[in-house]
């Protein structure tokens, strides 16, 4: 019988293991870096070129390697920083497996310059798809210089799954903002298409914090300082007031390394508790110093995975510790007994009592009135013509933007009963709702000042008002998105916006379909933007919140296409642009809101799933009643 079992060619075992450990230009910019860390650079240069698929450049000021060293660093599992199994459990360097260098140099084509302090003369390797070219002795500065072109030229199934130049460009700035987070001592420069991203000289952990994400977040940083046998803990976390639903800043670091650990995450949200709003969050940057035989970082090639051997003891202390931060410097109130040396309060006596003018009572008051009543109250009138008093959203002879169509046809046919529809909402979960043709002849009023109370042949039908609106701006910015502009409001003294590099990235990708939307954006370099112009329909709305949620939404899904991109953009808008709760609406608005989500394609629900409008069933009302 024939042997079937055999050993992989190294090319073919090198391929294999790049699958784990280059899955984009991103990973290559970790991985080399890393080495430049681990190599003592205090100067680090990063050169991509189309977000890294053509080009990623990596030059330290290191020690360098020999002639015969850097001919063994592409070898798999040639590595200088481990010698034995027991090293695992103590180490001090960024990298150990010895697999990066292989991987990168079997799928992309690689060319190494580098030269000791005591050697004259550096060597220069070349190397394409694990084949050797040539090495030879060059002329170069002391350190290393990599450079790796064409990434996944020899496997071109995976290079197609490459995603655009921006969206891999995001990647390697979210992993390049993880590495000099940790590591402010050592000055970093980033360049993109010949264009400097970033140019950060040493400094301090706070320094380098507020380098990377802009002097605005100086305010809000509050320091954790903790030191036990078990842990040490530094960093910054933010004031609660600083807290937002998205686009915060949260990184957690161990023995100088990026991690991401669920478990420590709640515990520092655990100390926000009954502080900021539900389903919002704070930025924090913490740092672990603990013994390297407490923790395991081979777990996953990515090295973000690590274990610990008491996370329990030390998610207790990492609570503790931001709690009392949180209380001794962001004002949160406390009860305080000491009156020692206070003026002395009487708690109890005589109070003067301011009297009140009585207030008559109209006991004949009827809100749904046509003519005033006696307390001089009187309802306002629809006048016959509202419909073209308001024509918001319409084009062409006041027709809507898009229409309901079943809802057209009833509406042609006379037809008022509620039609059922199966939709799904936010949580893929198959409801009926009931569609309805809204009738501005009918008596309503706000409840709550969230929802819209009318009657109905069916019963009563309570309608969110903030999501209606929602689903009305929505389908309104999304036609201005698609080729129709928005008009612009333009602004007497333009503000001027900041933003971080990465979030630069993504809104630079995003101009075209925020100057569709109104806004008039100008780029003044360095993360600045002056807004000249805003929607006309956005009066009262924080510019720079609103530009923020925006970029921080489609930061969230640096994949998506670009019709997925638009809906992201015109949901923040809808939301941040929506009547709010509390809002009062005179008879007329009310009417026109229902009208207006009437003609959307979707009245029922929100963009993102949620119910808009609800039937209370007359036989569920008479029920109550027996």
């Amino acid at each position: 019988m024939i042997d079937i079992i055999h050993l992989l060619p190294d090319s073919v075992a090198n391929q294999i293991a790049a699958g784990e450990v280059v899955q984009r230009p991103a990973s290559i910019v970790k991985e080399l870096v890393e080495n430049s860390i681990d190599a003592g650079a205090k100067n680090i240069y990063v050169v991509v070129t189309d977000g890294g698929k053509t080009n990623v450049q990596v030059v330290d000021d290191g020690k360098g390697m020999s002639e015969t060293d850097a001919r063994m660093s592409f070898e798999r599992h040639a590595t200088s920083k481990i010698q034995q199994a027991s090293d695992l459990f103590t180490l001090t360097t960024m990298g150990f497996r010895g697999e990066a260098l292989a991987s990168i140099a079997a799928v992309a084509q690689v060319e190494l310059k580098t030269r000791r302090a005591e050697d004259e003369l550096g060597t220069y390797v070349q190397i394409a798809g694990s084949k050797f070219l040539g090495q030879e002795p060059v002329a170069c500065p002391v350190g290393s210089n990599f450079s790796v072109k064409n990434l996944f030229f020899n496997v071109p199934a995976r290079r197609k799954f490459l995603k655009s130049n921006q969206t891999e460009l995001t990647n390697v700035v979210a992993d390049f903002e993880r590495i000099v987070l940790v590591h402010p001592d050592i000055a970093f420069t980033l360049y993109n298409n010949g264009a400097e991203m970033y140019n950060l000289p040493a400094s301090s952990v706070r320094g380098r914090i507020l380098d990377v994400f802009g002097k605005k977040l100086n305010t809000d940083l509050l320091p954790v300082e903790v030191e036990t046998s078990l842990v040490n803990i530094s960093g910054y976390v933010a004031k609660p007031e600083s807290s937002k639903k998205k686009g915060t800043h949260q990184y957690f670091f161990v023995n100088g390394r990026y991690m991401r650990h669920p478990y420590f995450h709640s515990a520092v949200m655990r100390a926000y508790d009954n502080l900021i709003p539900a389903g919002e969050h704070v930025s924090y940057f913490i740092y672990f110093s603990v013994d390297p035989s407490a923790i395991d970082v081979n777990v996953h090639p990515t090295k973000t995975e690590i274990k610990f051997d008491n996370e329990q003891p030390i998610w207790q202390v990492l609570s503790a510790a931001v709690k009392e931060t949180v209380g001794k410097f962001s004002g949160v109130p406390l009860i305080d007994f000491d009156v020692e040396g206070r003026p002395d309060i009487p708690a109890f006596g005589s109070v003067t009592t301011i009297p009140q003018q009585p207030r008559p009572i109209t006991t004949n008051y009827n809100p749904f009135a046509d003519t005033p009543s006696a307390g001089g109250y009187k309802r306002t009138t629809v006048p016959a013509n509202w419909d073209k008093l308001y024509n918001i959203g319409s084009q062409d002879g006041g027709q809507p933007v898009s229409a309901h169509a079943e809802n057209e046809a009833a509406l042609a046919a006379g037809n008022t009963e509620p039609s059922t529809l199966n939709l799904w909402n936010d949580k893929d979960e198959l409801i009926e709702v009931q569609s309805k043709v809204f009738d501005s002849e009918m008596p309503k009023f706000q409840y709550k000042g969230r929802y819209i109370i009318y009657p109905d042949t069916e019963g009563i039908i309570a309608v969110d008002q903030h999501r209606a609106h929602v689903r009305v701006l929505y389908e309104r910015y999304m036609n201005s998105l698609s080729g129709h502009p928005h008009p612009t409001q333009k602004v007497l003294f333009p503000d001027i916006v900041q933003f971080t590099r990465a979030e630069s990235v993504i809104l630079e990708h995003s101009l075209d379909d925020l100057l569709n939307l109104g806004f008039d954006l100008t780029n003044l370099g360095g993360g600045s933007y002056s807004v000249s112009g805003v929607p006309a329909d956005i009066q009262g709305i924080n510019v720079d919140d609103l530009l923020h949620e925006i970029v921080a939404n489609l930061q969230e899904n640096p994949l998506a296409a670009r019709s997925d991109a638009w809906q992201t953009i015109a949901l923040s808008m809808a939301e941040a642009s929506a009547a709010c709760y509390g809002q009062v609406l005179s008879l007329i608005e009310m009417d026109q809101l229902l009208s207006d989500l009437l003609a959307t394609s979707a009245p029922a629900l929100t963009p993102d799933g949620k119910v808009i409008y609800a039937v209370i069933d007359s036989k569920a009302i008479d029920k109550l009643f027996k």
